[in-house]
């Protein structure tokens, strides 16, 4: 086991240690550490280091984040690639500005709170168990919301990135080899963060989509770079004619379509009310009551046709006998 001391620092630090200097004198003037790939699995005291800034302790073997509560004038923290599992003790840093938490064992991005000047993340290929995607805290993403300008999560298996909308200063987003799928969460994001200008989605399965470039870069006016390619403005000028001249098509077939219901739905209502119009038929004098079946059989017995006005006889007869004749 190596732990970092301040004896080990002392040891090994390029400054000079004076004859009238004590040690801790000497502790208070160091602003850089580098003790990356020493086999390091644990950190000590380290507050009589009140001007270190700058703290390198990547491949190694920590396995927790501890004793760096007085560095307050912390602004650089390399861990990648330890045995860490969970983001703690580093809300006293609070001039932190770049924190480089990649390969390790991180499955919740959390424990950020107070770190309002932090402004590099890089929290890239997390060792989850198979299955499971990095997270991330909505607390510790408010806190970021006005700060953070650099965000990696690349390879952590991450399938939806719309949390990080909130993130109204981001202006780079590598996020290659997750799990991206939707074309139109994307286009929900770049439309939230207007401060983006360099986005990277390399091999997530989004990329195949069909128009996926075209999309995103008119969904954003600030992208300059999308997956490692400049986007040229004379790209973007003709995907916004394109788009100026396809929306114009789809207005002006609406516009017709709706022409020409309203043209049918005039033609139906005409027909409609011609239809149902009563056909009317006007009476004179008296209702005839004439049963044509029976008039051949009254006529030849010389019966006397069916009850009624005499006066109407004549006249059924002759309209009774016309008929038979037409037949």
């Amino acid at each position: 086991m190596v732990r970092l001391t301040l004896d080990l620092i002392a040891k090994n630090s390029n400054l000079k240690l004076r004859k009238e200097e004590t040690t801790s004198q000497y502790l208070k003037k160091i602003t850089h550490i580098n003790f990356s790939d020493k086999n390091i699995d644990a950190i000590e005291d380290l507050s009589l280091c009140k001007n270190l800034s700058v703290l390198y302790l990547y491949d190694n073997r920590i396995s927790q984040i501890t004793n760096l509560n007085y560095a307050t004038n912390l602004t650089h923290l390399y861990l990648q690639n330890n045995c860490i599992s969970c983001i703690e003790n580093l809300r006293s840093l609070k001039k932190l500005e770049k924190l480089y938490l990649g390969g390790n064992y991180i499955a919740v991005i959390e424990g950020l709170e107070g770190l309002n000047g932090l402004r590099e993340l890089h929290v890239e290929s997390q060792r989850l168990p198979l299955g499971e995607k990095l997270l991330f805290d909505p607390r510790t993403l408010h806190s970021l919301a006005k700060s953070l300008s650099i965000l990696n999560i690349s390879n952590n298996n991450i399938d939806d990135i719309r949390d990080l909308e909130i993130l109204e200063n981001l202006n780079q987003l590598i996020a290659v080899d997750n799990q991206l799928l939707h074309v139109k969460d994307l286009e929900f994001l770049l439309n939230k963060l207007t401060k983006l200008w360099k986005m990277d989605l390399n091999r997530n399965p989004v990329c195949l989509k069909p128009k996926y470039r075209d999309r995103l870069i008119l969904g954003s006016k600030s992208l300059e770079f999308l997956d490692g390619k400049a986007i040229k403005n004379m790209e973007r000028q003709f995907l916004m004619n394109w788009k100026a001249s396809k929306d114009a098509k789809k207005i002006s077939k609406k516009r017709n379509s709706k022409n020409e219901d309203t043209s049918n739905s005039y033609i139906s209502n005409f027909e409609t009310t011609h239809h149902i119009v009563p056909v009317y038929y006007p009476q004179v004098g008296k209702p005839k009551l004439v049963f044509f079946s029976d008039v051949p059989k009254y006529l030849a017995n010389g019966n006397a046709l069916p009850e009624g006005s005499q006066e109407d006889n004549p006249k059924i007869i002759e309209e009774s006998g016309n008929l038979f004749e037409r037949m």
